[in-house]
């Protein structure tokens, strides 16, 4: 199959045969990216319209590049429409950064019919970020953050053992002591899937001598 379409840039206008088999690759290779993405994402909420972006990215980019081709004139009239458009979304985690631009990639190369690139850049790409989601290098991520205040330290023993039997994972940020010598601790957490906020709340609330619980959500606390 692979010799009906030569693996290097062809600058002529394709036929709609190579043309339907590009898109098709395209959106194969940018689906198994975005469906990589999402298995080993590790934040609270997942980003549906990021998952729509990663595969129409790629097939965007492919579109480009069949139609620039060799020209210098065409590739400076795509430079300069690119310019116009101001792109302001914030992408706050650089890993998501590089899936994007792994999809990008592979919609450029299968644009120019680098179909081997294409092939073998996008499964290694997926199974390198598998491996390191199931390495000890994995990304984790603290969901919310809890705020509290506790008249006396040695109660936060007690706060301690809530957040072991409650949370994935916490890890405190900073402690302050008011002018009424209370201590007030701010931590990052990971609630259990089977534990509810209010549940979590309750059971704090529930320690004695402890006041001005808030717990708000944070996405872009790492560890």
């Amino acid at each position: 199959m692979f010799e009906l379409f030569p693996d290097q840039p062809v600058y002529e206008y394709p036929q709609l045969v190579n043309i339907t088999y590009s898109f098709v690759w395209a959106f194969v290779l940018s689906s198994l990216i975005a469906i990589t993405h999402k298995l080993t994402f590790t934040g609270d909420v997942y980003p549906k319209n990021f998952f729509q972006s990663l595969i129409l990215g790629a097939i965007v980019t492919s579109l480009v590049m069949m139609a620039i081709g060799d020209s210098l004139a065409r590739g400076l009239g795509v430079f300069g429409a690119m310019a116009i458009i101001r792109f302001r979304t914030r992408i706050d985690d650089p890993r998501d950064v590089l899936f994007l631009f792994a999809a990008l990639s592979t919609g450029l190369a299968i644009g120019v019919y680098g179909f081997t690139i294409s092939f073998v850049g996008a499964i290694l790409f997926c199974l390198v970020a598998l491996l390191l989601h199931t390495s000890p290098f994995r990304s984790f991520k603290y969901h919310n953050q809890l705020h509290f205040t506790i008249d006396e330290t040695y109660k936060l023993a007690t706060i301690i053992s809530l957040l072991e039997n409650h949370c994935q994972g916490y890890r405190m940020l900073t402690l302050q002591v008011n002018k009424e010598m209370a201590t007030r601790y701010q931590y990052a957490i990971t609630l259990n899937s089977t534990v509810s906020k209010d549940d979590f709340i309750n059971d704090i609330k529930a320690v004695e001598g402890i006041s001005q619980i808030k717990l708000s959500s944070n996405e872009n606390l790492l560890n």
